[in-house]
């Protein structure tokens, strides 16, 4: 599989990313031993990135697996919530002995809003910047569903990386549209930051339109790479397959097609109601303050487009 550099960082990446979220509790709920199997394939095929976070809480599952994976070649990307140096410390060192390395290749604040809750979390960004120096971690960035989000990074200096929510739609981007999006993406390719994107799928709401939302965000130049959750050995294949030829094989495709999918709600769901008002199907409800699927759900994804919080995903 091809390798792109991740910005200047020095970084060396697989075009797609290992999502690493749906094999998680949260998710697929897979074990220590399926998910670290799942990795390490992935590894053999050219997959030599994957992206996780401190509360995806799979760790457990990456360290299993770096025992049959070159070390040097993979590169782990995490994230945080940590805005003081004594949480950033409790970030990093939970990472390092959870992973079983000496170093994490890229830190990220998880889910940065703007130039103001970066500026909030400052503490962090500069206890990061100190462990840079002593080689534990090799870049540091943002993670961000906001175009504010990526203009903060075009701001500070310090910032190396940014992992955007990115896809055909814009499903997911809280405050613009996709072409504001990627008008601030090109900006902070320019200055020689690395960009991978994240939720090509948005969330799971454009897996009827797999190729062509894929094909999207593969063509956009300034993309480095692109993370995309997968749990099983034929999403895999899929997707290192629409990478490399841009279309999925009628007999994969076959074999996707017999996964039970379902609609899930996150836990920080506001109950807002802007969902059930959307859905056509009647196949969503409010029930105690939190949207919730029922029987009538078609999986159409039209819910998660008007949902505040992207907090909607099929899996």
């Amino acid at each position: 599989m091809k390798k792109v550099n991740l910005g200047n960082t020095g970084i060396e990446v697989s075009k797609l990313c290992f999502g690493s979220l749906t094999m998680t509790p949260f998710q697929a709920n897979l074990t220590i031993k399926e998910g670290a199997y799942l990795i390490e394939y992935a590894y053999n095929k050219g997959i030599n990135f994957i992206d996780t976070a401190e509360i995806y809480e799979n760790y457990k599952y990456i360290k299993e697996a770096l025992k049959n994976i070159n070390r040097e070649d993979y590169h782990i990307a995490t994230k945080t919530y940590a805005y003081t140096k004594e949480l950033a410390q409790e970030s990093l060192e939970l990472a390092l002995n959870e992973l079983g390395t000496d170093y994490i290749d890229v830190f990220l604040l998880h889910e940065q809003e703007s130039i103001h809750t970066v500026k909030g979390h400052f503490e962090a960004i500069e206890y990061f910047l100190r462990q840079k120096e002593k080689g534990k971690i090799r870049a540091i960035g943002i993670s961000t569903h906001k175009v504010a989000g990526a203009q903060a990074v075009r701001e500070v200096k310090e910032l190396e990386i940014i992992h955007p929510i990115i896809n055909k739609y814009g499903i997911g981007i809280q405050d613009g549209t996709v072409e504001d999006m990627l008008r601030e993406l090109e900006i902070i390719h320019n200055m020689g930051k690395g960009i991978y994107g994240m939720k090509p799928l948005g969330g799971g709401h454009l897996i009827k339109d797999v190729e062509n939302a894929f094909n999207f965000v593969k063509d956009i130049p300034y993309i480095d790479s692109i993370a995309i959750g997968m749990q099983s050995i034929d999403e895999i294949d899929a997707n290192i397959y629409l990478l490399e030829n841009g279309f999925i094989p009628e007999d994969l495709k076959a074999n996707l097609r017999t996964k039970k999918r379902k609609l899930i709600i996150a836990d920080y769901c506001l109950g807002c109601g802007n969902c059930v008002k959307r859905c056509n199907q009647n196949g969503i409800e409010i029930i105690d303050g939190v949207a919730t699927p029922n029987e009538n759900c078609i999986l159409c994804g039209y819910c998660a487009k008007v949902c505040p919080e992207f907090c909607i995903k099929v899996i």
